[in-house]
């Protein structure tokens, strides 16, 4: 009887102990966070993929998702990732222009119409979508008619939005057409959003209650009073790239990239001058490369480049240097001018850069000048006899490097290699006459 008694007091532990568990199994699936993502700035590639993650998270979660928007739009591209992301959505998301004086502008237009719910913080606005070229061309650049398609797909597309959500078609249409912005409240009264709210607090409780339809068209009914957010930062990689893909910061680093590789070519040996460069470089390619940047631009930014080594190598009097700075501003004006993203490099960014580069480059040179000075002040004693290595082949003429500087040398006893020892048998303004080291 005893051994009865005790075995049923471990099955109603035991049936004690599986209830509690699946009840808290079910409150964890039922438990009512929202997961809140936040968006600011330009609309690139991995803001796509960070909103992809956000909401692939919510779905596993079975919550809801909150993006906080303010970008002045962004890539064409990535914003149609975007929006197929939000209307292939497993559970609601909603889009909050925000913080107070927040913009959804241009692809933000696209995402907030997008959106199952869409709400803006007092002073915010939206609009201002007007479309450009895909392909790296202004509006006004591309014929009439690409103009024209251009244009009716991105019409045809926001009305497809906007009758999707049962929002106001031809408000949405304006935007895109004659790119028409709006305020907060105006985008409520004419139903182009569905609610405006100051604080997250108070978005979460206009949101609870309501009944929004996802994908499949299962209705889902909201319980977000009091609910916990679930804030989703960028990782770090996310970060990096987002960092990079600025329009400034990528332009920056392209011009770190070149400043190091020049001040490499110019002290052959430095080393660290030419790693900075080259990581600069690559990185400053990737951010612009991103951000659809107009190839004229980079192509004169190269030029540039090529015009600032070539006058550690060719006496022309600064005329080479001149052109290189010419070049350098230039393709700084013309680097988003036919993106079609409404990116821009600031002006003063521009010409602090460009007064930077110019007086980098004129120190580099003068340290080059300087060091070929002082050898042929101590005399043709000081000099004969010493080693300077091949900079170019000498065949017979070329570059070599003596005493941390570049001179012009001719070779009086056949070709030599580049890289190869040679001697110095005489001096002559400053041009050198050499000989190989293993022949003297």
């Amino acid at each position: 009887m005893i051994r009865q008694k005790i075995k049923a007091l471990i099955y109603l532990t035991l049936l004690l102990f599986w209830l509690l568990t699946a009840g808290t199994a079910c409150a964890g699936v039922n438990h009512n966070r929202v997961v809140a993502l936040t968006v600011e700035g330009p609309i690139v590639p991995v803001t796509a993929s960070y909103i992809q993650r956000g909401i692939k998270l919510a779905e596993n979660e079975g919550i809801a998702c909150i993006i906080k928007l303010d970008t002045p739009g962004g890539l064409y591209s990535s914003t149609q990732q975007i929006v197929g992301y939000i209307l292939n959505a497993g559970v609601p998301v909603i889009v909050y222009v925000s913080p107070q004086g927040g913009w959804a502008g241009s692809a933000g237009t696209f995402i907030t119409i997008a959106a199952h719910y869409a709400v803006m913080a007092p002073g915010s606005r939206i609009g201002a979508a007007h479309p450009v070229s895909t392909t790296g061309q202004t509006e006004q650049s591309v014929s009439d008619v690409s103009s024209q398609k251009i244009t009716e797909d991105a019409a045809a597309w926001v009305r497809s939005l906007a009758q999707l959500r049962g929002r106001n078609v031809q408000a949405a249409e304006l935007a895109v057409r004659e790119s028409k912005s709006y305020s907060d409240q105006e985008a409520l009264k004419i139903k182009l959003i569905d609610a405006r709210a100051r604080t997250m607090d108070e978005l979460l409780k206009d949101l609870n209650g309501k009944e929004l339809t996802i994908r499949d068209g299962r209705i889902i009914i909201l319980t977000t009073d009091n609910a916990d957010l679930f804030p989703v930062a960028m990782n770090l990689r996310e970060k990096i790239l987002t960092a990079i893909s600025n329009p400034e910061v990528a332009y920056l680093l392209f011009t770190l990239g070149m400043i190091g590789l020049i001040a490499e070519i110019y002290h052959p040996g430095a080393v660290f001058p030419g790693l900075v460069g080259v990581l600069g470089l690559l990185l400053g390619l990737y951010g612009l490369g991103t951000l659809d940047a107009y190839w004229v631009g980079i192509m004169l930014l190269v030029l540039a480049f090529g015009l600032f080594t070539a006058e550690a190598f060719v006496t022309s009097h600064g005329v080479i240097g001149a052109g290189g700075a010419v070049s350098f501003v230039m393709g700084s004006v013309l680097l988003f001018s036919g993106s079609g993203t409404g990116f821009a490099i600031s002006p003063w960014l521009i010409a602090v850069t460009t007064a930077f580069f110019m007086a980098l480059v004129g120190l580099l040179l003068l340290a080059v000048v300087k060091g070929q000075k002082r050898h042929i002040i101590t005399g043709t004693e000081g000099i004969i006899g010493q080693t300077a290595v091949a900079r170019s082949p000498l065949n017979p003429a070329g570059i070599v490097i003596f005493s941390g500087g570049l001179w012009n040398a001719v070779s009086e006893e056949g070709a030599v290699d580049e890289g190869e020892e040679v001697v110095i048998s005489s001096v002559k303004g400053l041009k050198l006459t050499v000989k190989k080291k293993n022949n003297s």
